[in-house]
Parts: structure tokens; C-alpha cells; sequence
């Protein structure tokens, strides 16, 4: 029997982000309006294979998903190996802005999870004229912390592990286990010290959007946001909150968790769909 092939690409692209060169790993499928996916904090952009993979979006969308520096099979800049990474606002900013100048996208959409969610907040602040729409998924304007993180960077702690087992939790337990169990792996992947430098810009003050919410005007960039309900990390009331103070509508998606679009994506498509239909329609 011939092996099913699926439609996506992956290459590699050398890019300059804050002045460094870096060799950063993407992938792509389809054609039209570009559509950049922004992955979560410690994994990388395997999260978004069903996007990757769905002819009723890539029929109108070229689709594509970049590794941050450091994650997935995106290397860190040469000489930087052994920093102590902690992800900043400007930093994450940089590489967005790096990847859709390099590719020379024109009025693309960007759609974020988690830490990617977050993000948004501030492409919508800092750069709305660069981007047709934005799509935050389990996005809050900010976050407490509510556990030590140094547990995930300790010589005496397989920090692999550590990181599954907190991605497991966030996740809900009406998603398909197959589905699970992959998203958890992409985190036991994750190089040392990166989902810990990740959430350096989640929690606490780096990340934090909220005194800044009244600067950002959705009627310059469009925003959309979807959040599933079992989420410990964005609660429903906390993306509730975020469009209340934006004066936009959140869709709250039931039975799914903290990675809606790799646990349980066959769902997570139905309600991206219309999203994107209202995107290309104006």
C-alpha cells in the first residue's frame, strides 16, 4: 500500500533577527492570504500540523508555521548556546517580524497559542498595520505565576518529563488520547531551559499587556479570540475579561484545553474555519 504523503513542506531559511543570523526551520502548505502560526511556549510548530494539513483552509490561505530559535529544529544563533535564554516582548516581537519581512508577506494573518496568544496582544499594540487580522488562542492579558519554575531547569530533573507532565495537565481530558500523547511529546522534546525561558515572557511582568490593553484599536487590526474552557493557565473568564477590556467577542470552545489546535484538532478546525472565512470575506 502507498504511504499517505501529506501536502506540507519544510525548509530551512536563513534569517537576521536582532542583528544575528539565524537558521530558522519552517513549514508551509497552500496558497493565498499568508497565514503565520505561532506556536507555545517549549514545543515548537508540529502543533499545527491539522492546520498544516486542511484543504478548506489552505485552499485560501498559504499556511505557515516557523520554530522559534531554539525549539524544534530551529538552532539557537551561533555562540549563544550556553545563555541563560529568557524570552522578552522586543525579542519575540523581532523574530515575527524577521520571518514575515524575510518571506515579504503582504497584510498577513497571525494566529498565536498560549505564549503566541499573548503575543498578539502585542502585534496588535506595536505593528497593526502589518497584519490583516489576528487570531489569539488561549490568550489573557497576563498570568500569575502558580508554580516554580526552576523545576524545570535542574541537573537533578529530567526536564523532558517535567515539561509532558505539565503540558498533560493543561490539556483536556475529552481529547483524543493519540492527540495527547503527541502534544505531550513535543514538549519532552524541548531543549534545556527553554520552556522555562519561555515563560519568563507568559508570567510576571514581562508579558504583562494589561496596562496597555486601551492603546490597542481592533479597528485598525482585527482580533479574534478562541479559548477552551479547561485551562488552569487561561481560564475562560480570563480571555472573558481580555474582550471585555478590548470591547470585542471571545468564543469559549467546550471540552477543549490549553492546545486546542494539537489535542483535539479535528474540533478546534470547526471553529477556526468560520474564523478565517470572515477574515478573507473583509
Amino acid at each position: 500500500m502507498a504511504p499517505h504523503i501529506e501536502e506540507i513542506t519544510g525548509r530551512y531559511a536563513h534569517i537576521d533577527i536582532e542583528g544575528l543570523p539565524h537558521r530558522i526551520y519552517w513549514e508551509e502548505a497552500g496558497a493565498g492570504i499568508p497565514l503565520v502560526c505561532l506556536h507555545t511556549a517549549g514545543s515548537d510548530g508540529r502543533q499545527y500540523r491539522a492546520v498544516l494539513n486542511d484543504p478548506e483552509i489552505t485552499r485560501h490561505y498559504r499556511v505557515m508555521v516557523f520554530d522559534m530559535p531554539r525549539h524544534g529544529k530551529s538552532s539557537p544563533a551561533a555562540g549563544t548556546v550556553d545563555d541563560d535564554y529568557a524570552l522578552t516582548v522586543q525579542g519575540y516581537l523581532a523574530q515575527i517580524i524577521a520571518f514575515c519581512d524575510a518571506f515579504e508577506l503582504e497584510n498577513p494573518v497571525a494566529m498565536g497559542c498560549s505564549i503566541g496568544g499573548r503575543i498578539v496582544l502585542h502585534l496588535a499594540l506595536h505593528h497593526p498595520d502589518r497584519f490583516r487580522a489576528l487570531i489569539g488562542l488561549q490568550s489573557s492579558a497576563h498570568v500569575d505565576p502558580y508554580y516554580d519554575t526552576t523545576w524545570l531547569d535542574r541537573p537533578d530533573v529530567h526536564g523532558g518529563r517535567m515539561c509532558g507532565a505539565f503540558a498533560h495537565s493543561l490539556m483536556a481530558p475529552t481529547s483524543p488520547p493519540e492527540h495527547v500523547d503527541e502534544t505531550r511529546w513535543h514538549y519532552m522534546q524541548g531543549g534545556p531551559g527553554i520552556f522555562k525561558g519561555d515563560l519568563h515572557f507568559y508570567r510576571g511582568a514581562e508579558g504583562d499587556i494589561r496596562e496597555d490593553l486601551g492603546r490597542i484599536d481592533t479597528a485598525k487590526c482585527p482580533l479574534h479570540l478562541l479559548t477552551g474552557e479547561y485551562d488552569f493557565s487561561c481560564r475562560p473568564e480570563d480571555s472573558e475579561a481580555l474582550a471585555q477590556a478590548l470591547g470585542i467577542g471571545v468564543t469559549i470552545m467546550p471540552d477543549m484545553g490549553h492546545f486546542p489546535m494539537s489535542e483535539n484538532p479535528e474540533v478546534f478546525l470547526t471553529y477556526l474555519r468560520p474564523v478565517l472565512d470572515r477574515i478573507r470575506a473583509g
